[in-house]
């Protein structure tokens, strides 16, 4: 089965992982918690360092999970997690999601956060992931949608940094408004039994409003995406630090707000 390939466009820059190891499963899998029992089989697909992961592990224990990502270096980072976390149920193998090394009706449950809005196809990559989908079994999916993104105070810079990054985002080959196509993705992939939902992540505390800032200041300057947007001809190094400037400037603000906005989309194989 040919494979269709994207360019990840955050790479796995300390600032990206700082992002990722915040997650979990409550606050970015809630929509698929009250599907999960103990004993089942999971596929997690993407990854990443693994924190949602070893939430899903302890969830279905002593039922087992199988992790996997296109990175070897953040399947070892993931592997750490598990291991801190007394975890022994969770298998790490590098994959494809658009062309998956399992049998088919191979899992329970296949989960995937923020994945598709990076793959080069979706459509296909929810084929497969339904492949692997034991019948009765559930697909679940979520992704943000940046275009809906949403933030106060206005810091005219920002609006740059959006239009920017949606940009790179595509010409990488990937959909960075993912959120609100899941369900015709679904669709198109053949599922017929789809329960769409929304969900947001809000930054306005102080604490999480200079976190969020920062370590989105520190990606526009110092990451794949940063090296992305300046090699494609798509901003100066100059611009991308006035980008960084405005995202500390809004974090300082003490009547900062931001939301994240997700689609999400469980799937009845």
């Amino acid at each position: 089965m040919p494979k269709e390939t994207a360019v990840y466009t955050h790479g796995h820059h300390e600032s990206v992982l700082r992002s990722h190891r915040w997650r979990t499963a409550a606050n970015s899998a809630a929509y698929l918690i009250g599907e999960l029992r103990p004993g089942m089989a999971v596929l997690d697909v993407g990854c990443g360092p693994g924190t949602i992961t070893a939430d899903l592990a302890a969830l279905v224990a002593p039922g087992r999970v199988t992790a996997v990502d296109t990175s070897r270096e953040i399947l070892d980072r993931a592997a750490e997690v598990a291991a801190e976390r007394g975890l022994d149920n969770i298998e790490f193998t590098t994959a494809d999601v658009h062309g998956l090394d399992f049998p088919d009706d191979s899992f329970d449950v296949v989960h995937a956060h923020q994945v598709l809005q990076h793959v080069g196809d979706p459509v296909q990559a929810l084929r497969e992931m339904r492949r692997v989908c034991r019948p009765g079994g559930i697909v679940a999916a979520r992704d943000s949608d940046y275009a809906a993104m949403a933030w106060y105070p206005e810091v005219p810079v920002m609006d740059a940094w959006l239009e920017l990054y949606r940009r790179v985002a595509r010409t990488n080959g990937g959909e960075p408004d993912a959120g609100r196509r899941l369900l015709s993705w679904a669709r198109q992939a053949g599922f017929t039994d789809i329960t769409p939902s929304a969900a947001a992540w809000c930054f306005a505390t102080p604490e999480n409003r200079v976190w969020w800032s920062g370590l989105w200041a520190d990606r526009t300057v110092g990451s794949v995406y940063a090296k992305l947007a300046v090699d494609g001809g798509h901003a100066t190094t100059a611009q991308l630090n006035d980008i960084a400037a405005a995202w500390h400037t809004w974090g300082e603000q003490d009547d900062a707000w931001f939301m994240v906005p997700h689609g999400e989309v469980l799937c009845r194989a």
